[in-house]
């Protein structure tokens, strides 16, 4: 009777399911075919099986703008993990004075419309001497990253019992210590929403690469690919390879540890 009473909900799920995942299976069905074979079966499944789309478009151009992406998204994440981390201990274990006031400053930043920075950004980049390089994007990224993480990793830190520390402090633990052997091992599922959500959204941003960047040499992805759409204008099938190798990395990282960044994005939902 219990699973009689869950077939609407598994009915639904399946309709979702099919709904979210026929594009991308329809973008890999016709990277593997040949521009014939498209325009004789556009919306055909899987009728043939070519690779040359994949190594045309690695020929062109694509591993410079794939690494160009990894770059800027590992370094800027990763920065965002560290100042995040360590901006968000005190602000959720230590009581000082200012603190509240500190930490909705913070994310005050979420409310932020960043396009609206593009302008005084773009000034700011060709006075530094950074524009058109991967640190004219790196900076920004940064910014913009760290007001929602600091957010999700204060709200999970505060969610730690504050016996595990006292316990620390009687070991001998100093707050570095504290931070690195106690709060850093519990917050894990939280470092990895972090991880997740910064990276999805850094490895797909396409403003701020299209006013900071105009030189292939520095183009990430998405300027890339935008590259790709018109040298590719006829062929489909070698821009869909394009697309699903760009979207393959992101893609992989997420089914290996959804389960965390879930986790980790309503750890703090209850209190706070």
């Amino acid at each position: 009777m219990k699973s009689l009473a869950k077939l609407p909900l598994y009915i639904v799920a399946l309709i979702l399911l099919i709904v979210s995942g026929y594009p991308f299976v329809y973008m890999i069905s016709t990277a593997l075919k040949t521009q014939s074979d498209f325009f004789e079966n556009p919306f055909a499944l899987f009728t043939s099986f070519n690779l040359e789309n994949f190594l045309n478009v690695f020929q062109m151009g694509l591993s410079r703008y794939f690494l160009n992406s990894v770059i800027v998204t590992v370094v800027a994440v990763g920065a965002v993990v560290i100042i995040g981390a360590l901006a968000s201990y005190p602000l959720s274990r230590m009581n000082f004075r200012f603190n509240r006031v500190l930490f909705l400053l913070f994310i005050s930043g979420m409310m932020l419309p960043i396009h609206a920075t593009l302008i005084p950004i773009f000034k700011l980049s060709e006075s530094m001497g950074v524009y058109d390089t991967l640190l004219a994007l790196i900076g920004p990224y940064i910014a913009f990253s760290l007001p929602i993480s600091i957010f999700i990793l204060t709200q999970f830190m505060r969610e730690i019992p504050k016996s595990l520390e006292e316990a620390a402090k009687i070991d001998g633990c100093s707050h570095l210590g504290i931070f690195r052997h106690v709060i850093m091992p519990m917050v894990k599922p939280a470092l990895m929403a972090v991880i997740i959500y910064n990276a999805i959204h850094l490895w797909n941003e396409f403003v701020f690469a299209l006013v900071l960047i105009s030189s292939p040499e520095s183009m990430t992805l998405p300027l890339g690919l935008q590259a790709f759409r018109g040298d590719f204008a006829v062929n489909v099938p070698g821009l869909m390879a394009a697309l699903t190798l760009a979207s393959l990395p992101i893609l992989v990282v997420y089914l290996f540890s959804q389960e965390k960044v879930v986790k980790g994005l309503t750890g703090g939902a209850v209190k706070g």
